[in-house]
Order: structure tokens, then C-alpha cells, then sequence
């Protein structure tokens, strides 16, 4: 359960740096055991990311964590949200090619 608390803290840290840096406001941030991908993000804002993203390198979580908050803006991978993660995340098309992110 240590273990469990001191990735959560970790990576709720990025998010809530990420957050600021998009202005993005995240109704509730889940951090949990995830085998098909690194990430989601309900309709509703709550942002849920792999507890395992922590074992990742930071260009990674940085790419997973910025993709999910930047759904609560834009609800799909269209044009908009796609110019928005190369603004944010320059690199982040290397970056997309591990377990998947909605």
C-alpha cells in the first residue's frame, strides 16, 4: 500500500502541474492498476492514469498525463485537440506508441 501512496503522489504532482499549465480543472484525479492502457478521462472530468506511468520515463508521463487533461478541453484526437499536443507536447506523436491512451 506504501508503494501504491508514493506513485500516487508522484504522478497526482505532474498532473497538477499539468493542470495550471493547460488551465484544466480535473474533477477527480484515479490513479490504479491499468493493463490495457495508460490513461482515460471521463466526460464527467475524472482523469484516471495507470499506477504503473510512474515506472515510465518523464517525456512519456508528460505525453500520457498532458493527452488526458487536454480531453477535458476537447473531447476527441480531431484537428484541434492534435494542434494542442504539439503545442503543449512537441514530441508527442514519438510518444504515442505504447499501451494506449483514449
Amino acid at each position: 500500500m506504501k508503494v501504491y501512496n508514493e506513485r500516487r503522489e508522484i504522478i497526482c504532482a505532474r498532473v497538477e502541474c499539468w493542470a495550471q499549465r493547460l488551465n484544466v480543472h480535473p474533477r477527480l484525479i484515479r490513479v490504479q492498476r491499468m493493463t490495457r492502457k495508460w490513461g482515460s478521462c471521463s466526460t464527467s472530468g475524472i482523469v484516471t492514469l495507470a499506477a504503473d506511468l510512474v515506472n515510465q520515463g518523464s517525456n512519456f508521463q508528460d505525453f500520457v498525463i498532458a493527452h488526458e487533461l487536454l480531453h477535458l478541453r476537447v473531447p476527441n484526437h480531431g484537428k484541434l485537440f492534435k494542434a494542442l499536443m504539439t503545442m503543449h507536447v512537441p514530441d508527442w506523436k514519438r510518444q504515442d506508441v505504447r499501451k494506449g491512451t483514449s
